[in-house]
């Protein structure tokens, strides 16, 4: 069920200010909000763009704890956890923009299964994973073996690897940002 309007804005600020606190090394904790949507449990992406660049993103698949409190949790971790980037620093907050992927849990599927732009898939073969969510596929104007191509490369396998010996999940991804939010939706 997708998430209300007001839901959305709620996490976005959420995600800003747990963002600006870790880029600040300030402490955040966000309080419980009154929906019963955002309490819970739920997998959840944070993706920071800095002028249109990936700036950070961090997220899980698990759905542990309520959908505000890992919202927050992923928003600091892509502020200052993201290894391929250097900690966010407070200047750079004006031009951060928020994107936020609340996740369907992981099933497992075959490859001819895949839907590029509509699941995001999560490929393991020992102990190498990797994932992409599904707006990546379209950023990039992919079919489905382009982006099982690249998932295989961000888990640091072959290409190819998709087609043998390599076990895929697709999920799916409610995605919005606070550029769309601040249009109304």
């Amino acid at each position: 069920m997708p998430l209300q309007p007001r839901d959305r804005r709620t996490l976005l600020r959420i995600a800003r200010d747990a963002a600006a606190a870790a880029a600040r090394r300030e402490r955040f904790s966000a309080p419980p909000p009154e929906s019963a949507a955002l309490r819970e449990p739920r997998g959840a992406f944070v993706t920071l763009h800095r002028s249109g660049t990936l700036r950070g993103c961090i997220g899980t698949f698990e759905a542990s704890a309520p959908l505000y409190s890992t919202v927050a949790e992923m928003a600091r971790s892509a502020a200052v956890g993201d290894p391929r980037f250097e900690v966010l620093r407070p200047a750079e907050l004006p031009e951060v923009e928020v994107e936020i992927s609340v996740l369907s849990p992981l099933r497992p599927a075959r490859a001819e299964e895949v839907v590029a732009g509509h699941h995001g898939v999560y490929l393991e073969r020992g102990y190498q994973r990797g994932v992409l969510l599904p707006q990546v596929a379209v950023e990039h104007g992919w079919d489905r073996e382009t982006f099982l191509e690249q998932t295989c490369r961000k888990a640091g396998l072959p290409p190819g690897a998709w087609r043998h010996g390599t076990t895929i999940y697709v999920f799916e991804a409610e995605v919005f940002g606070e550029e769309a939010c601040e249009e109304g939706n």
